[in-house]
């Protein structure tokens, strides 16, 4: 046993987490620009994001107790990432520190006039999940591990060892190339992708048909996103149906890391032992304050805004 292991015992997490950590640079500009214009920032912000790091935070933040153990650098990026976890209590004592490791770097164009943004990335160096690490004492003590498309071998390997120890796997996935994609796809018990991505990979032309065509008997839930519009849901029981969960109305600010909320709001959920329903609708009240706020909520803000917000919002339709 690895010394650090002795930390991770007797089922001491609830999320951990193997794939890639970012450092986003946000420039707040009042509308986004013509080809060739100018346009005057007028916030930036940096902060630290990645579909796995921002996903760890927002779990976090909902009182989940987490742990990144994907691969980190020596540089001062990997060190700003690092340290921000820790503020977040979030453990990388699992986490290889590598020289050849790095982290993405974004630079996120927001819009105020629309709360929309785009993304402009640098992603090189060993990302996300190592081949080898952690060890299984790490991977058995979570109750839910957190992957994404980063280091896809180190995924398959834990994905693997997480689903032979009944555990749940939740992913977010925003790329099919690496050769083992489909089976860490399979491996997947909690499948929760964008709409863009989803049909992406399944052909299919709208979201409700892609929850069910990722759906199968490996599965406890499909949820394909679908921002303002929702989500779609497939899960166990009868025959499989896709049903609707609507959002909440709310005017959007930034839209940046939303995504990323909302699975880790799931997660935490998720590990508490609550029915798919209740992550759904924790999940996406969590991914509204953000897109309301900026900040990714809190507990307690987002208890606070589900008491205002009491109707029941899941499960409105299914087909």
């Amino acid at each position: 046993m690895r010394p650090d292991d002795k930390k991770f015992q007797s089922q001491s997490l609830d999320v951990l987490g193997l794939g890639c950590a970012a450092v986003d640079d946000l420039l707040y500009v009042p509308s986004f620009p013509a080809a060739d214009d100018k346009v005057r920032v007028e916030q930036s912000v940096r902060r630290c994001g990645g579909l796995t790091g921002a996903a760890l935070v927002a779990a976090a933040r909902q009182g989940a107790r987490c742990a990144y153990a994907g691969c980190l650098g020596t540089d001062e990026l990997s060190q700003y990432v690092a340290g921000n976890f820790a503020r977040e209590g979030i453990s990388t004592a699992a986490a290889p520190r590598l020289p050849e490791a790095a982290v993405v770097r974004s630079v996120i164009v927001v819009g105020r006039d629309t709360g929309s943004r785009n993304i402009f990335f640098q992603a090189e160096g060993l990302l996300g999940a190592h081949d080898s690490l952690p060890s299984e004492e790490v991977i058995r003590s979570a109750r839910v591990l957190f992957i994404d498309h980063c280091g896809m071998r180190g995924n398959l390997r834990a994905a693997r060892l997480a689903r032979a120890h009944g555990m749940a796997v939740v992913a977010d996935f925003e790329d099919a190339s690496a050769p083992s994609f489909k089976e860490v796809l399979s491996l997947v018990n909690h499948l929760v992708l964008s709409r863009t991505f989803a049909l992406g990979i399944t052909g299919e032309p709208d979201a409700a048909r892609a929850a069910l065509a990722l759906w199968g008997p490996e599965r406890a839930a499909v949820i394909v996103t679908c921002g303002a519009e929702g989500c779609w849901s497939v899960s166990a029981g009868g025959k499989p149906a896709a049903c609707h969960h609507d959002a909440f109305p709310v005017k959007a600010a930034d839209t940046t890391g939303c995504g990323d909320v909302f699975h880790g709001a799931y997660a935490a959920r998720l590990a508490r032992g609550e029915p798919l329903a209740k992550c759904i609708r924790f999940a996406a009240a969590a991914a509204a304050l953000k897109a309301v706020g900026n900040e990714i909520p809190r507990l307690a803000e987002v208890e606070a805004f589900l008491r205002r917000n009491a109707a029941p919002v899941t499960g409105s339709s299914c087909s």
